[in-house]
């Protein structure tokens, strides 16, 4: 995977009560450097929901689905759920993030962790 695919992923639910993070199978961009992702079992990503409301918090970003980008549905890339995975949760690229997209997704990146 390099950085920008969209990929489907499966998000297992944290254990004890419910919270506030993403769950399930859904997409998500790959955000982790391709020099470091072949040395690592983990991969950084974000994730995505079709819950179109979610833009309402900071650092989230509104797609458009594209032939490109290969999402079926508008969605919201929700980088302040930024999070690192195993890569078995991985499943099939989906399509590769627009660079317009993936230039507002450094920034807010930048923005959340304060860099």
């Amino acid at each position: 995977m390099a950085r920008g695919d969209i990929i489907a992923i499966d998000l297992p639910a944290p254990a004890g009560p419910k919270g506030h993070e993403q769950v399930g199978h859904r997409p998500a961009i790959v955000v982790q450097t391709d020099i470091t992702d072949s040395r690592l079992p983990t991969t950084m990503i974000v994730p995505l929901t079709s819950h179109l409301n979610a833009v309402r918090f900071p650092h989230t970003i509104y797609i458009d689905p594209s032939y490109q980008n290969g999402l079926s549905k508008p969605s919201v890339l929700l980088v302040f759920q930024l999070r690192a995975i195993d890569k078995t949760r991985l499943d099939m690229k989906i399509g590769q993030l627009e660079l317009h997209y993936l230039q507002q997704l450094d920034i807010e990146m930048r923005s959340l962790l304060g860099l």
